[in-house]
């Protein structure tokens, strides 16, 4: 709420139906004034009516200190002023009580029927009476003196108070709608903020899991390699000194590709950082909504990946992965169909990382097994299939056991599903796995730069 809202809501510490202390001794002042008035023009209409001036006195002492409720009941006030105006007291009352009546909100046509009467009474009230006192003799001008002081008289005790209480009714009414508006547009403000807050937590998250997707394809696979040729490795050394030195050559070569890779993805995490705070330093003077929303662009854009970061493996390094994965002992068959074409940077990376992750968990859960690899190169999609037989029995030498944390098949998943595409996993029916991912080679993710769905209020 704004300041001027608060100061709104908090002003209602009057008196019974007054907001404040002061309006309230506003009204009884001048209804304090309005009574001594009628008592005082009380006496001549006891005089000229033929009775007590004591209760003259009293009836204009009640009469005027009705103007005590005139913000509660204005038409009561209107209409008691209207009453005693034939008695020729309650000036006060009638101007005032037809300031508030214009002021508040009430109907026009009760507003302009009350007018009415009263400038009717005053005008009939004032035509007697100066037409008395010329039949007097007080006054010696002509008979058109008569109607123009009645018009005059009851215009100018009508219209004055009537068109500024209109005036003021309208602006206090204009007042209140723009607070309303202002409060309203704070509110929007307040949701704006929460909703760019939610994009820019959502944008971090995505960010988080793409960094644990590619920290875990880059280290789970060479890892895997490394530890597959150290325990051929151990098992030759002794017996193939010239094999144990191409496995150690391969562990080594392993290592470096790994090290390389992760070189690579921390530089971009660090370039990444160092724009971050520059941005953050740009607009460290701007409001804080500006400041939210220039968060949360910046890291949905880190999380699409945009353009400008470094490249990732393509499908022309196919190959070399299962040549790798050859080396260290699987036997692998790769086979393509269709006409070879370039994607996008982004399809490419997810397709070769689910072949990648594929021939991980093959070293990892069935050494030995012999695997199918197989690419298709479709019309409106690409297809990749790693599959591999169950793994022979081998008593005499024991497994190399490879550590797994269960995220593999998840990062495989996400990425297909990320770029619109389909994944499915599972065993076979002869004791082996299967990993099936279909992509469509105009990902609709990557065209609208969304990894991983939408964010919250997108």
């Amino acid at each position: 709420m704004t300041t001027t809202g608060e100061e709104h809501a908090t002003a209602l510490t009057g008196p019974w139906w007054w907001t404040r202390w002061r309006s309230a001794l506003f009204d009884g002042s001048l209804a304090l004034v309005s009574a001594v008035e009628c008592g005082a023009e009380g006496q001549s209409f006891a005089r000229d009516a033929g009775l007590p001036i004591a209760v003259g006195v009293v009836f204009g002492l009640l009469a005027g200190s009705v103007l005590l409720v005139r913000r509660r009941w204005p038409i009561a006030v209107v209409l008691v002023a209207i009453a005693v105006t034939p008695a020729q007291m309650g000036f006060l009352m009638g101007i005032v009580g037809l300031y508030t009546l214009a002021a508040c909100e009430l109907p026009r046509r009760i507003i302009g029927a009350l007018a009415g009467m009263s400038l009717v009474g005053t005008m009939v009230v004032t035509f007697v009476q100066v037409q008395r006192d010329m039949a007097r003799g007080d006054f010696s001008l002509g008979n058109w003196f008569v109607p123009f002081a009645a018009v005059t008289t009851s215009l100018g005790l009508t219209a004055p108070p009537l068109l500024l209480g209109l005036y003021v009714g309208a602006r206090r009414r204009l007042m209140e709608s723009l607070r309303e508006r202002a409060d309203s547009l704070e509110r929007e403000l307040q949701l704006l903020a929460e909703r760019a807050e939610e994009r820019a937590e959502w944008a971090r998250g995505e960010e988080r899991t793409r960094i644990a997707r590619e920290m875990h394809d880059v280290v789970a696979h060479r890892v895997s390699l490394m530890v597959v040729h150290a325990a051929a490795l151990q098992a030759v050394a002794r017996k193939d000194p010239e094999k144990a030195v191409k496995n150690a050559a391969l562990v080594g070569d392993m290592g470096r590709q790994a090290l390389t890779e992760l070189r690579e993805m921390l530089g971009v995490l660090r370039s990444g950082g160092e724009e971050q705070q520059r941005r953050r330093a740009a607009s460290s003077a701007a409001p804080p909504l500006v400041a939210v929303g220039a968060a949360a662009a910046a890291a949905a854009s880190r999380a699409a990946g945009e353009p400008g970061g470094a490249e990732g493996p393509c499908l022309a390094e196919l190959e070399e992965l299962v040549g790798q994965s050859a080396a260290a002992g699987m036997v692998v068959d790769l086979s393509v169909q269709g006409e070879a074409r370039e994607y996008g940077a982004e399809i490419e990376q997810t397709a070769y990382r689910v072949v990648q992750e594929a021939l991980t968990n093959v070293h990892k859960h069935a050494a030995g097994a012999k695997t199918y690899v197989r690419l298709a190169h479709r019309a409106a999609e690409i297809a990749m299939q790693v599959e591999n037989e169950p793994p022979p029995e081998q008593a005499s030498a024991p497994p190399v056991r490879l550590p797994s944390g269960g995220n593999g098949l998840l990062g495989m998943r996400e990425r297909v599903h990320a770029l619109g595409g389909v994944f499915v996993s599972g065993p076979t029916d002869t004791g082996g796995f299967r990993v099936s991912a279909v992509i469509p080679a105009a990902s609709w993710g990557a065209a609208a730069g969304r990894p991983g769905g939408s964010p919250p209020g997108g």
